[in-house]
């Protein structure tokens, strides 16, 4: 049995996760896959708690995603949406479906009455089964925003502003001067992540936002770490191919940290285990087959493989490169690790 934790955001993580589940399914029934998903992107909205990535990845895994749009429901309707709006109420920008709202009315309920965010999203998940475990990173509420570079509307510079906004409302385009996860201070992991993570066989960084999504993660006090301290092989998925980000604004995101929006940069920003940083291999597309001896040079075990996810098949042979990655590192002598003062010990595939 083979044991996967994934730190992942949203549609690009999602799809990766499909595509390492339908692997798995074809190679090692018995395994077990642990997601520990972003919740930085989470909101309050016209009093519902919205977890825009955990749904996405719960959505996607159970057979109920868009697939047109890579988050939210098929064949929604925007009526409840309307009516907030007649009472000039919601966001504009940020319109939610109805049936996308019965999940959120749910949450909410469960959350006001006393479940934690690990507990909501268990009880989500059993309607929907979407074959892993998912853990929120935290079960306090801990919320990216930006500080505004320039005015942006009603909003002045230095201003902070959820990254939703950011996001969706101005598609990244307003200069920011930095990220900033509010209520981080307070913050732990949530029950069950950095167990996952210490006694995983393999933990994989898929092709998610590196700063804010994989990096809110993060950012989670012990994460990192638990990371360094992991007798598992930590292998990352480049969300960068020929120096574009795969989906989204990533680029933006980048440039706002001062990281070059390539599959060399980034994998150097993650870092090598053999250094500071937490990874043991990292793939990069074909196209960028030239950064490996750069990411080999630095301590990483580089190879260059197809990375598009064009569909689930493809999906499940990129997943296949980093678990074949996994094994060959497994069977070469083991990495230092930190001490984290944990007794378990993660088994080898």
């Amino acid at each position: 049995m083979t044991r996967v934790t994934v730190l992942a955001g949203g549609v690009g993580g999602a799809r990766f996760i499909r595509g390492l589940l339908q692997q798995l399914a074809s190679v090692d029934a018995g395994s077990e896959v642990t997601v520990i998903v972003n919740t930085g992107d989470d909101m309050w909205l016209d009093g519902l708690r919205i977890c825009p990535d955990l749904d996405t990845v719960m959505y996607t895994l159970g057979g109920g995603i868009s697939e047109e749009q890579g988050w939210g429901r098929p064949d929604e309707s925007r009526r409840t949406s309307s009516e907030i709006a007649a009472y000039g109420r919601g966001w504009s920008w940020f319109t939610l479906g109805d049936l996308d709202l019965a999940t959120h009315i749910v949450r909410t309920d469960l959350l006001r009455n006393g479940a934690t965010l690990s507990a909501a999203t268990e009880f989500l998940c059993r309607r929907w089964q979407p074959g892993a475990r998912l853990l929120p990173m935290s079960d306090q509420f801990v919320e990216t925003h930006v500080r505004l570079a320039e005015d942006a509307d009603e909003h002045r510079a230095s201003e902070l502003i959820h990254f939703e906004e950011w996001w969706v409302r101005y598609r990244a385009g307003k200069a920011v001067t930095e990220f900033v996860q509010v209520g981080l201070a307070d913050a732990v992991a949530a029950p069950g992540v950095i167990e996952a993570i210490l006694t995983a066989d393999l933990v994989i960084l898929p092709p998610s936002n590196p700063v804010v999504s994989v990096g809110t993660i993060l950012a989670i006090p012990g994460i990192r770490d638990a990371l360094r301290a992991t007798t598992a092989r930590v292998v990352g998925i480049a969300p960068i191919i020929a120096g574009s980000a795969v989906r989204g604004m990533a680029d933006a995101c980048l440039t706002t940290i001062g990281v070059e929006t390539s599959a060399l940069a980034v994998g150097l920003h993650y870092g090598s285990r053999q250094g500071d940083g937490v990874l043991d291999a990292w793939l990069v597309d074909e196209t960028d087959a030239a950064a490996v001896p750069a990411l080999e040079a630095a301590g990483i075990r580089a190879v260059a493989v197809p990375l598009w996810m064009t569909d689930v098949p493809a999906t499940a042979r990129i997943a296949a490169e980093a678990l074949r990655i996994s094994a060959e590192l497994t069977a070469a002598p083991d990495l230092p690790v930190a001490e984290f003062g944990y007794s378990g010990r993660a088994s080898t595939p």
